[in-house]
């Protein structure tokens, strides 16, 4: 049974040569930018950011009306509770206009009890 043989020096450069001659026949091999599969690539590409495009200027434009509604809603709102605030001023100041009416009242006519007498 043979054991295992430590490659040598000249065993690691021959080894590391054949990858460099490797990686070079591959970079060569490789299409270049005038390749028509290239060329389609470069359109599909272009095409799906196209697209991409599209999508998110629709979504954006659809959060902008969403948006939009909410604040007229909100406006609606605020303008709906300030007139239920005046509202009821009001109401609180006829109430007390007629508490000082039928205390203005009591008073005249204590008064008027005590001018008889």
């Amino acid at each position: 049974m043979s054991g295992f043989k430590e490659p040598g020096f000249a065993d690691r450069q021959k080894a590391a040569l054949q990858a460099r001659k490797d990686i070079l026949n591959k970079f060569r091999a490789q299409p270049g930018p005038d390749d028509p599969a290239v060329k389609q690539r470069q359109a599909e590409r272009a095409a799906q950011a196209a697209e991409r495009a599209e999508a998110r200027r629709l979504r954006e434009a659809v959060k902008a009306e969403a948006a939009a509604r909410e604040a007229e809603a909100a406006r609606l709102a605020a303008e709906q509770i300030e007139r239920e605030k005046a509202e009821a001023a009001a109401r609180e100041a006829a109430l007390e206009a007629e508490r000082k009416a039928a205390r203005d009242a009591r008073y005249a006519a204590r008064k008027a009890r005590g001018k008889k007498r």
